[in-house]
């Protein structure tokens, strides 16, 4: 349930957990443009620099973060790239943020589409994307010393505490706090608080802030500055090594949904992209079948997949949201999942009306969906299909991003402040200062160390007839089938797919039919009862392609070699998941590129390092 608020008859909202208001009468967005923005010194401090870092502790009402967006949209000066991170541990819901809003005309059209994307806002980090990917929220739901620690280190440009005050919450301005929220700061980065209480100046000024009292808002008389420059030498984390000091140009190996996710967010952040792609096309292997399912995978106990997926069905959500056609190049309308007898168990705490975008199936969805009254199921509302080529066109449809077909890789050469790429003949092909590796299956040819598998997926597809009655939402568990994809010839229905691991042909094979019709009989028992037909006249169409996955099911983002962190890079072993991972996996790629604050908690995140475990020989390398 989302934090209630009650608002009084002024227009001040109080919260009763903490028996405080969230602002004075004075207002919200007074005290963020006086106090916040104005204490750092913003907008002037931003102007001209490629990224700037906000850390907030306590994000209430969003006001705070609303108004430093409008300001970064008013300023003609204004950074590439805006990263907000704010700690919340009740978010309150979706019509509070908008009513907290509504008396700021200004800021109207900025809270509706903030509002848009609030939803699932579990225990954890969400990621938020505003702006063309260029205004960055990423709100930290939990406990504050917690989500500090759960922080990947990145240099905080102003930190703003916030919050409810000392004495009815001091959890959020103890010492422990305080010192966790300075570790983010860099020589230089200046602070701001509504609040002046002694303890909380005791406890800033031993972490290395110089501070002062200014004119407060009224009806407070003062506000707290502080510029972090300690008296002593500083003793940091030594820099990532892998960090670049300004954008370049970066060599894309494939353009499938990998490596079109990774040339957007790099051109997004100024880099000049050349995507290379063995096939005729983009999208010509694994990531070129008709439609995808997108949905969340849910595990009893919340499992390390079950939350990265979540994360990455958020980033791509967003993505079509905003880059395709709903209804013809994908579709919201959520994804029934059918599970066996007794394996219908969600984590503790979840609830019907909770944050969880998953529950278990109504009989009404279960009877829309044509499965029987006692099929176990679980409805996944932020859950729909995407058509994968219409993705990767759009991504790689952005200014500074160039594609060559036909252009395969078979050699990365080190070369001074860079790297040399070839094909097979030894001819030049491009020279960059970074190269990232996100050619499928066929990564393995370059990385042979790594432990990539090819796996086989073989779908059936054909179009709808007259007359028949599929579901109108997808429905997977061992294997999906979705029907309704609208297309010039008449709509699609797809269903399958085979998973045959340690095989790269692409070639159409009769039996693999058959065990799709045999899987789409136990997954939907009408729909296989309505295509039976065609699976025995044989006239359905097949796709064939080969994934690429890690022995652990999670994609590989990281060096390729743990002693040249500026070389070649892997964006890669998405698996059969390429639609829930591509956009989370670039986004990390290109944040730890530019010291920025990631996406996930350090711990996932690491779970996703292409280093994550000493790179061993592939399991079917040779020994000698």
């Amino acid at each position: 349930m989302a934090e209630p608020v009650a608002w009084g008859a002024d227009g001040v909202p109080h919260s009763a957990r903490f028996g405080d208001i969230y602002h004075s009468e004075s207002g919200a967005v007074a005290q963020a443009r006086h106090v916040f923005l104005g204490g750092c010194g913003l907008p002037e401090a931003w102007a001209g620099q490629p990224q700037w870092r906000i850390l907030e502790t306590g994000f209430g009402l969003g006001l705070s973060f609303l108004t430093s967006w409008q300001a970064w949209r008013q300023d003609a000066r204004r950074p590439g790239l805006l990263h907000f991170v704010s700690i919340e541990a009740y978010p309150v819901g979706r019509e509070d943020l908008l009513r907290a809003a509504a008396s700021y005309p200004e800021l109207a059209a900025l809270a509706e589409t903030l509002a848009a994307q609030w939803w699932g806002l579990l225990p954890g980090f969400h990621r938020l994307v505003f702006e063309d990917g260029r205004v960055l929220l990423t709100l930290c739901v939990g406990d504050v010393q917690a989500m500090l620690r759960a922080q990947h280190r990145f240099e905080a440009d102003s930190i703003f505490l916030d919050g409810f005050s000392p004495e009815r919450n001091p959890q959020m301005w103890s010492a422990e706090t305080l010192k966790a929220a300075a570790r983010f700061a860099r020589r230089g980065t200046r602070l701001a608080t509504w609040s002046v209480a002694r303890p909380v100046r005791d406890a800033l000024a031993p972490c290395g802030f110089r501070l002062h009292k200014a004119p407060g808002l009224p009806p407070k008389r003062d506000c707290l500055l502080g510029v972090f420059d300690p008296s002593w030498p500083l003793r940091r984390h030594a820099p990532d090594p892998a960090a670049v000091s300004a954008p370049g140009r970066c060599a894309v190996i494939g353009a499938g949904l990998a490596g079109a996710a990774v040339a957007a967010s790099l051109a997004r952040r100024g880099w000049q992209v050349e995507v290379l792609e063995a096939g005729p096309h983009p999208a010509a292997g694994a990531s070129g079948l008709p439609a995808g399912v997108l949905a969340p995978h849910v595990s009893p106990d919340d499992a390390l997949l079950s939350r990265l997926i979540r994360a990455g069905v958020r980033a791509t959500w967003e993505q079509a949201r905003t880059l395709l056609d709903e209804g013809t190049e994908w579709s919201a309308s959520g994804v029934l999942e059918r599970r066996g007898a007794g394996l219908g168990r969600l984590p503790e705490g979840w609830s019907a009306d909770g944050a969880n975008e998953s529950w278990h199936a109504s009989p009404e969805q279960l009877r829309e969906a044509g499965l029987p009254a006692d099929a176990v199921g679980i409805w996944h509302a932020r859950g729909g299909w995407v058509r994968p080529v219409r993705l990767v066109e759009r991504w790689l449809d952005q200014p500074g991003i160039r594609v060559r077909t036909g252009s395969r890789v078979a050699r990365i050469e080190a070369a001074p402040g860079g790297c040399v790429l070839r094909n097979a003949e030894g001819e030049l092909l491009a020279e960059a200062d970074r190269v990232v590796i996100a050619a499928g299956h066929q990564s393995a040819a370059l990385a042979p160390a790594m432990p990539l598998q090819p796996v086989r997926g073989q779908l059936a597809w054909g179009r709808m007839a007259e007359g028949m009655r599929l579901p109108p939402m997808p429905i997977n568990g061992d294997g999906h089938l979705i029907a309704h994809v609208p297309d010039p010839g008449g709509a699609l229905w797809l269903s399958g797919a085979t998973f045959d691991r340690d095989d790269d042909e692409t070639g159409i094979r009769s039996e693999d039919a058959e065990a799709n019709r045999q899987r789409l009989a136990r997954l939907h028992p009408e729909a296989a009862r309505q295509l039976a037909p065609l699976f025995e006249r044989g006239e359905l169409q097949a796709w064939a392609g080969v994934r690429c996955a890690s022995s652990d099911r999670r994609p590989l983002v990281g060096p390729l070699s743990p002693d040249a962190p500026a070389g070649p890079w892997l964006c890669t072993a998405l698996g059969s998941r390429g639609l829930s991972f591509a956009a989370l996996c670039a986004e990390l790629l290109a944040a730890r590129w530019h010291g920025e604050p990631l996406a996930l908690p350090a711990l996932q995140a690491r779970a996703l390092d292409a280093q994550r475990r000493p790179a061993g020989r592939r399991h079917n390398a040779p020994t000698g």
